[in-house]
């Protein structure tokens, strides 16, 4: 796979997952003093908090599918295939242990060490930290194929394991000896856990039987029994009630009182399969469920029989979504038809903001009652729906239609439930012959719709009332099934299509036929885009023509799908048509030209598209697959070269994207970004340089108290003179010496002083101290680049006082010389023409004009200097002058112009 496989879209990420048929774990965070939830799904893990169900984090990318994980206090451990890793923050990679030979699917991790079992019954033990294999052991297959592990609580390097045969064995992984064989419970072991009880451990079997066992005298201490096949799952609840709670194959829940050893309460059809994790909070009343149905649940234990009611849950389909469309004008949410008969709204944002408007279904007062497994009013999946905001807080707004079912419904999005609409016409009660609404479309205004039938029927009705205003034709508007309808964006025209190879211009209001257009072969589906009055359809023969519905004629043809056109998106300025089809390739058509311009093959094969209102995103839904899809327009970031593709050109495979984005480097090779190194990887991003060009000034990072009030210093000290005599500070012992400066430091013995003895004789040179600036500004005589940028970095480290007195003393008369003030004017010239630091460079400026004036003016080495200072000077404001008049200029121009 490269990255030039699309020009215009690169995979972002995917919605709808929250959960797969790899148990969940729950971890407590000390600091946070909060439960996390951490479900599979697929090549990652999500981490919700427990409070909310909401997702903090996602971890990086497996190469293939995660096949098991385990948790303890601070990593997570998955495999994919045959590899194990282990994930810190719940996010990036920490360790990786390689040495199985087989898929593995178990993980336990057992104080510092990680037990990890393959299928081919090959147990490791490895050292966490330092990754090496503590033990190797293999298990007979015919005669213990392990199926479950558990450690034991207080059992000190002791590990059960429980085997597909129904025995059970535990070991001492310390000294690798088996120390205790048990008796087969004549069924295999689905599941160990450790009981509140210590020596108690509570066992799950394939027969559906719960047996707590005693593995200190090997003696069971009661045996229960649930007939909903096999225990997936078992859970203690640790909040003071004796109740155990156990999973099936079923989606039911069993709870069981433990002091009465009898079954307490029962929770039917919490998943739409197994339940494959089930967890109760440490001492809380509740507890965390998770399925391959796609869906995380929290329950709470409040009910008067014992028994648990829904408290929150994030859900996606559990059934592949067919039809996907996008929601409003800003393109933040996508609403999405499954199989499983629900409708439900993915934001693009954030999960959080998700919402599920429920099964679609005939009666909801019987659901609430029977629950929605046992509804036998439920409705077909939707197969075609149409949407639109413009009153969607008065009445419903969204309109669909059920496979192979002749009633239309309503649905609210402000509401995210069902609507009161259940439209089927009267002409259809009496007659037998089977009846089924295909197709149907909302007007902009939002007060009618229009239901296309298999009949040849076109209706037209009120959405707020789901009253009947007519029909198209007499009696009918096509004489074979009608595939699709549309409204135009002003309410004037309605537009058919039919297998009868028709497409038909009505009147919306009159009914009034206007005008028929033949088409090549049988109409598919119809699309229209409203503010461009282009229309496209599909046919049967595998392609798709563009129709201006304003002059009615066909004004573009595209004839390169491979198999049967699933689905058709415009862009919001209608020159990009993008089509997918069952030979698992996007296309992208560019009207004007009528060219093919973007192609890229996807597997599984797309069952819908969508494109983002403001161009962002194009969304995909695919067969078999429960996400929907984001894949970013790079054309709204980056230049890409739209030139028509060739006829001979080859699509390549775009895999599609995980639930977490990672930015990649676009024209970087695959190949050569796999060999780098961590260290090599600029984790930093884009690095502003220190200076974009010459030609402009470039100011300090420093804070205006700094500079800006050097030339002002001996007012503001006469205006902050204190009323009381300053307290003297407490000064460091006589034996450590200081050096001055806006932060105190100890002035540190110099080598010299180290290795020679102190000397008794005095020179007068030490008599006269020199700061470290003076110094600086010595050695510039021998060297300016190197230490001009020294006493730069030294200025801006001093406080406005501490520079006033270091200028002062570069003067003969504060203990300096002429060759210091020159050399310090130079500096000067040095940092004017750099254009660097010009802010600071005019503050020190001034400065030194203001307290050195007079003896500049009377020496004529120091005058020549400061004319050399002056044209520089005046040089660089000419220019910058320039730059500003220039810009003044153009901004006076534009604002006259907008207004």
């Amino acid at each position: 796979m490269t990255q030039d496989a699309s020009r215009i879209f690169v995979g972002y990420r995917a919605l709808g997952f929250h959960s797969n048929h790899i148990p969940m774990a729950i971890r407590y965070h000390k600091k946070h003093k909060e439960n996390y939830v951490i479900t599979v799904v697929g090549k990652a893990f999500h981490t919700y908090n427990c409070s909310r169900l909401r997702i903090t984090s996602v971890s990086d990318v497996h190469p293939d599918n995660i096949t098991c994980m385990a948790i303890d206090a601070y990593l997570v451990y998955t495999s994919c295939k045959s590899v194990i890793r282990a994930f810190e923050r719940n996010q990036t990679i920490r360790h990786t242990y390689e040495g199985h030979e087989r898929e593995v699917h178990i993980l336990l991790p057992f104080g510092e060490h990680l037990i990890s079992i393959d299928e081919d019954n090959v147990m490791k033990i490895w050292d966490i930290h330092s990754r090496d294999i503590y033990l190797e052991m293999t298990f007979d297959k015919k005669t213990f194929q392990v199926s479950a592990v558990v450690h034991p609580s207080t059992y000190l390097n002791k590990v059960l394991f429980g085997s597909r045969q129904g025995t059970m064995q535990i070991w001492n992984i310390k000294t690798n000896k088996l120390l205790y064989s048990f008796e087969s419970f004549q069924s295999a072991i689905t599941v160990l856990e450790q009981s509140p009880a210590v020596d108690v451990i509570a066992v799950g079997l394939e027969s559906g039987k719960i047996i707590l066992h005693n593995i200190k005298f090997d003696e069971t201490v009661m045996t229960l029994s649930q007939e909903w096949g096999p225990v997936t799952a078992i859970s203690f609840r640790t909040d003071g009630h004796p109740i155990m709670a156990t999973g099936s194959t079923a989606g039911h829940i069993a709870l069981w009182d433990l002091e009465e050893r009898k079954l307490q309460s029962q929770m039917r059809d919490v998943h739409n399969g197994a339940v494959t994790g089930m967890k109760y909070l440490p001492s809380e009343p509740l507890m965390i469920t998770s399925a391959a149905d796609n869906s995380i649940k929290t329950w709470i234990f409040d009910m008067p029989d014992g028994g648990g009611r829904l408290l929150r849950q994030r859900c996606g389909h559990y059934a592949p979504p067919d039809k996907i469309k996008f929601y409003g004008s800003d393109g933040k949410d996508i609403l999405s038809a499954g199989q499983d008969s629900t409708l439900k709204s993915f934001s693009t944002e954030h999960d959080r903001q998700n919402k599920n408007f429920g099964q679609a279904t005939m009666n909801k007062k019987l659901v609430k009652k029977k629950g929605l497994k046992y509804d036998v009013h439920k409705l077909p999946p939707i197969t075609a729906f149409a949407a639109e905001t413009a009153r969607q807080s008065e009445w419903d707004g969204i309109v669909a239609c059920h496979l192979g079912c002749p009633v239309v419904t309503s649905w609210n999005y402000q509401t995210s439930s069902m609507g009161k609409h259940k439209i089927k016409h009267e002409r259809f009660q009496k007659e037998r012959i089977h009846v089924e609404a295909l197709c149907v479309d909302v007007s902009s205004c939002g007060n009618f719709f229009v239901v296309g039938w298999n009949t040849g029927h076109v209706d037209l009705y009120n959405i707020q009332s789901g009253l009947h205003r007519g029909q198209y034709g007499d009696p009918t508007a096509h004489n074979r099934a009608v595939r699709g309808v549309c409204i135009d964006g002003l309410n004037q025209m309605t537009i058919t299509a039919s297998t009868d190879k028709t497409l038909k211009f009505w009147r919306f209001k009159t009914k009034q036929l206007l005008q028929t257009l033949s088409m090549e072969s049988s109409v598919d589906k119809v699309l229209l885009h409203r503010e461009s009055s282009m229309l496209a359809v599909s046919l049967d023969n595998f392609s798709v023509v563009v129709v201006d519905i304003d002059v009615r004629r066909i004004v573009r043809r595209f004839s390169s799908h491979g198999n049967r056109v699933t689905d058709m998106t415009f862009s919001s300025d209608a020159r990009w048509l993008i089509s997918s089809s069952m030979d698992s390739a996007i296309r992208t058509w560019d009207l004007p030209s009528g060219r093919l311009i973007d192609v890229f093959l996807v597997d599984p094969a797309p069952t819908g598209v969508a494109m983002s209102p403001t161009g962002t995103f194009l969304a995909t839904a695919h067969v078999d697959d429960l996400g929907i899809y984001l894949w970013s327009n790079r054309t709204l970031y980056s230049y890409v070269s739209l030139n028509p593709l060739p006829q001979d050109y080859v699509p390549t495979m775009l895999h599609l994207p995980g639930t977490h984005y990672t930015e990649q480097d676009e024209e970087e090779n695959p190949t050569e970004s796999e060999s780098k190194s961590h260290e090599d990887i600029d984790l930093t991003g884009f690095k502003s340089p220190e200076q974009i060009s010459n030609e402009l000034v470039t100011l300090s990072l420093l804070p205006h108290s700094r500079w800006k009030n050097l030339t002002n210093l001996e007012l503001i000290k006469k205006r902050n003179k204190p009323k009381e005599p300053p307290k003297v500070a407490k000064s460091a012992p006589f034996f450590l010496p200081t050096v001055t400066g806006i932060i105190p430091k100890f002035a540190a013995p110099s080598d010299e002083s180290k290795d020679q003895p102190p000397s008794r004789v005095m020179h007068f040179s030490n008599l006269q101290l020199q700061s470290e600036f003076v110094q600086l500004v010595q050695d510039s005589m021998k060297d300016e680049e190197t230490n001009f940028k020294a006493m730069l970095e030294t200025l801006k480290d001093m406080s406005p006082s501490a520079i006033d007195v270091e200028l002062r003393s570069l003067a003969p008369i504060g203990g300096g010389s002429v060759d210091l003030m020159l050399q310090f004017m130079k500096f000067l010239c040095h940092l004017l023409q750099s254009n660097q630091d010009f802010e600071l460079t005019q503050a020190y400026l001034g400065l030194f004009l203001k307290l050195h004036g007079d003896v500049i003016a009377s020496e004529s080495v120091l005058i020549d200097s400061a004319e050399e200072l002056l044209e520089i000077q005046q040089s660089s404001w000419h220019r910058l002058h320039h730059q500003f008049s220039k810009s003044l200029c153009l901004l006076s121009y534009l604002k006259s112009v907008t207004l």
